[in-house]
């Protein structure tokens, strides 16, 4: 994968939201606007929100749109959105989230496209940062599956490791809207200030990120990261404000603002 320049006009970025977030009647996220504003969706595959007919409008869109398509694989927790460590047998969880990218696959393709990429959601994400068995597992099922996906992942932890190590392509991201701990993981959701839901802020943030190569964690100490996507959570308050604030930020700046799948 390309890395980000640090030289203003020169950086490449893509931009990567979660969408299909709903279960049924119940809509968590404005997935229309967001996918007129970011370049990858990642898409609920039904465990940890998400329903067949959620992710085939969100294909049909993506596909209209030339919006790149990932499966946004999880636990299977609809009721705690994912957000809850499981202690799922690795063996299980290789058949899950083979499951899950099969199923999103077979819609994604009903409409014209396919999965591009996977991504990890919640708490399965930063489990596999340091759980061993777990991090193998995703890696050892998307291997299984197609070994051509790239993954996405948070940079300098041990799921991109074995990803690599498998021979998988690895995307590092980074959160616009999520406060940073100084070892540069995210500051939980429980603690205060976890989740920045102020414009400008968001897009500062995100701008000092992609062109200067890092970010003020929550202690107020600088932790370099280098991203090659920049994920907005479309289940933040005000996401779409967000998202447009931080594509005009970048924009502004000459950043281009483009999808890592080729």
């Amino acid at each position: 994968m390309s890395s980000v320049s640090s030289a203003l006009g020169n950086a490449t970025i893509d931009l990567n939201a979660d969408v299909g977030e709903g279960f049924g009647a119940w809509r968590i996220t404005d997935d229309d606007t967001m996918l007129g504003i970011v370049t990858a969706a990642n898409v609920a595959c039904g465990f940890h929100a998400g329903d067949p007919r959620t992710m085939r409008a969100v294909c049909r869109t993506a596909v209209r749109r030339g919006i790149a398509i990932g499966a946004h694989v999880g636990y299977r927790d609809l009721a705690g959105f994912g957000r809850r460590y499981l202690e799922v047998d690795p063996a299980e969880l290789v058949d899950e989230v083979l499951y899950q990218i099969g199923a999103l696959d077979a819609i994604a393709g009903a409409a014209g496209g396919r999965v591009a990429y996977v991504k990890p959601h919640g708490a399965l994400y930063n489990a596999i940062t340091t759980h061993t068995g777990q991090a193998t597992a995703v890696v050892e099922a998307i291997r299984q599956y197609n070994p051509a996906l790239p993954v996405l992942g948070l940079p300098d932890t041990q799921f991109l490791q074995l990803a690599r190590e498998a021979g998988l392509n690895t995307v590092a991201e980074a959160f616009a809207d999520r406060a940073y701990r100084p070892d540069g993981h995210l500051l939980p959701r429980s603690e205060p200030g976890a989740v920045i839901t102020d414009p400008y802020e968001v897009a500062r943030r995100s701008l000092r990120m992609v062109v200067a190569g890092e970010v003020t964690a929550a202690d107020g100490s600088i932790v370099p990261i280098r991203p090659d996507s920049l994920c907005l959570h479309g289940d933040t308050p005000g996401a779409a404000e967000l998202a447009r604030a931080v594509r005009s930020a970048l924009l502004a700046a000459g950043v281009e603002i483009r999808s890592f799948v080729a």
